[in-house]
């Protein structure tokens, strides 16, 4: 049972409605108690009868609220602690590992057992995922390879800016109808733009034609 939250944003009664929600639970949002025993129940049955814990994936973590986060360390595990019935993967950017520094949740950081911190991707692999995404498209060859490792340089380590220059190269080739996008093109669409030279006026001096 794999899940996900989709508005981590949420007050902790909207929380518990899009638990409710996504675990298939008649939960009021006025009644909390009831909410947190009926979800702890359902995670229980499942973990007995499959002998696996439920999953929830939140992304952007950063944005849920101290109070809701803290909801859900009560709520996922029973018997003082001891026992986890719920696995929870928080995703989210620096901004989420600050966050848990907060002394009010020092708690849910100590619980944490593994931490990923991704790195900058480096040429190869963006290479690799544009690759395939040209692939997946049908379109291996419509960048040359000098084009893609140009992409791939000038991307930052990022994905989504890898593909942001992308789409815009193939916008501009649409426009134009070619078949092919190279480094000619690449230069055309990102060239900084210069400033147009500015005029001088010269001075005559008095009585000069």
């Amino acid at each position: 049972m794999v899940v996900s939250i989709n508005h981590p944003q949420s007050s902790l009664a909207d929380f518990y409605r899009e638990m409710g929600d996504i675990f298939n639970l008649e939960l009021k949002a006025h009644n909390r108690w009831g909410g947190f025993r009926s979800l702890r129940e359902r995670w229980l049955s499942h973990l007995q009868s499959t002998r696996r814990r439920p999953i929830l994936l939140i992304d952007e973590a950063q944005e849920m609220s101290a109070g809701v986060l803290n909801e859900l360390r009560l709520m996922a595990s029973a018997r003082f602690d001891s026992q986890p019935l719920l696995c929870v993967v928080l995703a989210g950017d620096t901004r989420l590992t600050d966050k848990l520094r907060r002394d009010e949740l020092l708690p849910l950081g100590s619980r944490i057992r593994s931490r990923l911190a991704t790195e900058k991707a480096t040429v190869d692999d963006l290479l690799a995922c544009l690759d395939h995404l040209l692939a997946s498209a049908g379109a291996p060859q419509l960048m040359t390879p000098p084009l893609r490792h140009t992409l791939c340089e000038h991307a930052l380590g990022n994905y989504r800016v890898l593909t942001t220059l992308a789409n815009d190269l193939l916008a501009t080739a649409a426009q134009r109808e070619l078949t092919e996008l190279d480094e000619k093109l690449y230069f055309e669409v990102f060239a900084p733009s210069t400033p147009s030279s500015r005029r001088t006026t010269v001075r005559q001096p008095n009585g000069a034609r």
